[in-house]
């Protein structure tokens, strides 16, 4: 009997070796898998939320759109009015709700991480934080997100974001226009940020929240996600890069934040947590000092806000900051009797 559970046992471990062998090579020779861990768009939680009704989410003054960056591509958008436009906003169709953002308040477009949708809890937190403020919020699935249409990709996701910014602009008048992006949203934001410098036409700010230096960088350091648990077994195998972090890159993936801010000229906010266990604390600060250093910044503010580990904010709760609204107000400039009329 011992001699047959010894074997069995070794079989099991013949296997297992086999496995463990086997993935490098699978994931070298299929790239799109990489792409897939990266991306995350085919988890969709909470599962059964209806896009086409915010209302159900407690966002009772946002109207949903679709809109067409391309053709074959459609994604699909919500539209949070500030707080004091919220009895006015009751029943009102989607051109009332185009017509609002020339109202004299200003618009943040968020752009949000993988995973999930526009419906997230923790984002819709958000929206209804910075409502509260006096901000109307635009925010979008990337293609292949939520009850978007298309296939993802860092180019697509960029040109989406490209192209719901530039119909915010048509619509906002003079009012100053926030880009807010967040973990894998930072990625293409300052894609987005470098390409509105590059054509003369920067945001009023770029606010950064749990943002990293690279996708590489990020992937190397990624700790504990069940998605990149594989990396923490593989972390010390031959050839570690070559074989897990190469095929990102080689599937066009870059989000270069550190390459990016050197091209971006607006003012700069990056928000951490200490106790980010997604996006290492390092990587923003990192982050950070590469773009205080920079020329492109020379006459703009760049400041770094930390969230003590005590806080318990960790990836995606800096929205319950208290101090927020102040951090936001002084940054951004805004006095306060403007959040609120």
């Amino acid at each position: 009997r011992r001699h047959g559970l010894w074997f069995r046992l070794r079989r099991l471990i013949i296997w297992l070796l086999g496995v463990y062998i086997a993935i490098p090579f699978l994931v070298k020779l299929c790239p799109a898998i990489q792409a897939k861990l990266v991306f995350l768009n085919f988890v969709r939680v909470p599962y059964f939320i209806d896009l086409k009704r915010p209302q159900d989410q407690g966002l009772n003054h946002t109207c949903n759109y679709y809109l067409q960056p391309e053709e074959d591509v459609t994604i699909g958008v919500w539209h949070t009015v500030p707080a004091a436009l919220w009895k006015n906003a009751r029943g009102k169709d989607q051109l009332w709700f185009e017509d609002a953002l020339g109202s004299s308040h200003p618009v943040i477009l968020y752009l949000h991480g993988n995973a999930g949708t526009r419906g997230g809890d923790h984002r819709v937190e958000l929206y209804k934080v910075l409502s509260s403020l006096g901000y109307h919020v635009v925010t979008f699935d990337y293609r292949g997100w939520g009850d978007s249409i298309g296939s993802p990709s860092e180019r697509g996701m960029t040109y989406d974001a490209l192209h719901v910014f530039d119909w915010i602009k048509a619509r906002s008048g003079d009012n100053p226009v926030y880009i807010w992006g967040h973990s894998l949203g930072t990625g293409v934001a300052t894609n987005l940020v470098r390409r509105l410098c590059e054509r003369e036409t920067p945001p009023d700010a770029l606010i950064l929240e749990s943002p990293f230096t690279n996708i590489r960088e990020e992937a190397r350091s990624h700790p504990f996600s069940v998605a990149n648990f594989y990396f923490q077994i593989y972390r010390y195998f031959p050839g570690f890069d070559w074989f897990f972090l190469d095929p990102i890159t080689t599937s066009g993936i870059k989000f270069a934040n550190d390459e990016n801010v050197k091209y971006i000229s607006c003012s700069l906010l990056i928000l951490h947590a200490e106790d980010d266990p997604v996006v290492p604390f390092h990587l923003g600060k990192k982050l950070y000092n590469i773009a205080a250093t920079s020329r492109s910044f020379r006459d703009y503010k760049v400041q770094f806000v930390p969230f003590h580990t005590d806080l318990g904010y960790r990836h995606k709760y800096i929205y319950r900051s208290p101090e927020l609204p102040r951090i936001l107000r002084e940054f951004l400039g805004i006095p306060e009797h403007e959040h609120h009329h």
